[in-house]
């Protein structure tokens, strides 16, 4: 099975330029599926429809995938 989920890569703080830090937040599961196929079409679909949201670009949201869990 192949976990797909969400992470933020960023997290604000005013002390650091751009008012961000990095910051590797917990994953928000989305799926389970089979196939590298199924995963990356959902990611690519999440990312389309969400990565470019105002907070999700600037904290660095996006979906990915793995089978290491």
């Amino acid at each position: 099975m192949i976990q797909v989920f969400t992470r933020t890569w960023w997290k604000v703080n005013p002390k650091w330029p751009d008012n961000r830090e990095p910051s590797m937040g917990r994953k928000k599961i989305l799926h389970y599926v089979e196939t590298v196929e199924e995963a990356r079409k959902i990611c690519e679909e999440w990312n389309k429809n969400n990565a470019e949201l105002p907070i999700n670009k600037k904290l660095g949201r996006r979906a990915e995938f793995t089978n290491d869990y």
